[in-house]
């Protein structure tokens, strides 16, 4: 359907998309993927606990993360977009967060699958925490996936730039575009796509942009179509 509506060949579905994690399952969803003339480019996973004080709930998330990176190598998807959920209670722990998702990248890198870190939650995934995770990991295996407008909310545009340029520079294959995002009080935030393209474009990002329409504002075939116009504008 997104090949012969949009024209798009590159998909990046969720796990939440999948039927069944059995092999053969999996083996069909890849052939039908090839025939439809397209392939994955990312992999979206549910969250996990990389920096709870408890040290089984992080076990349990880097087995839940390597589990994905098993399946996203079944299916060809050169990565995974992994979610950090946030421990009640704590803040984000730098240390915990980069040696439990150090260990998910080493194991990224011996199975040739990039992880990647969204800035998603303002808090459990708050940019400039990311970016420290990114950092004091230093392993090419793991990688930030910039939003163009979850940041927003922390701060307005102003901190939503700051913290673009920043996870651009550490982005390797995958952004999500949106012109607007929709906060929990119901307040609509519009985002300055143009802007962000060229931020993109400053740091070098040679990656895939994935069209990321939020429901609240409408329909998400014309919402999609509209984004795959506006990112084409400024692609050119």
């Amino acid at each position: 359907m997104i090949a012969r509506v949009f024209g798009v060949h590159n998909i990046n579905p969720l796990g939440d998309h999948f039927r069944s994690t059995e092999p053969a399952y999996l083996e069909a969803f890849r052939k039908s993927v090839e025939e439809a003339g397209s392939h994955i480019v990312d992999l979206g996973l549910g969250a996990g606990s990389f920096y709870d004080s408890d040290a089984s709930r992080r076990e349990a998330a880097l087995a839940y993360g390597k589990k994905w990176i098993d399946m996203a190598v079944i299916v060809g998807s050169p990565s995974v977009r992994q979610h950090i959920r946030g421990a009640p209670g704590q803040p984000p722990n730098l240390d915990r967060a980069a040696q439990t998702l150090g260990a998910l990248a080493e194991y990224g890198a011996r199975n040739n699958v990039v992880v990647n870190l969204e800035n998603d939650n303002p808090v459990a995934e708050n940019p400039f925490f990311l970016v420290k995770v990114i950092d004091k990991v230093e392993n090419p295996y793991l990688r930030a996936l910039p939003d163009f407008g979850n940041s927003i909310v922390i701060g307005g545009p102003e901190v939503n730039e700051q913290a673009l340029r920043l996870m651009f520079r550490h982005a390797f294959n995958m952004s999500h575009v949106k012109d607007a995002v929709t906060d929990a009080h119901g307040e609509t935030h519009v985002v300055d796509v143009g802007k962000i393209f060229a931020i993109a474009r400053a740091s070098g990002y040679r990656g895939y942009f994935s069209m990321e329409w939020e429901t609240a504002q409408g329909d998400v075939y014309r919402g999609t179509q509209k984004l795959i116009d506006e990112s084409l504008k400024y692609l050119r």
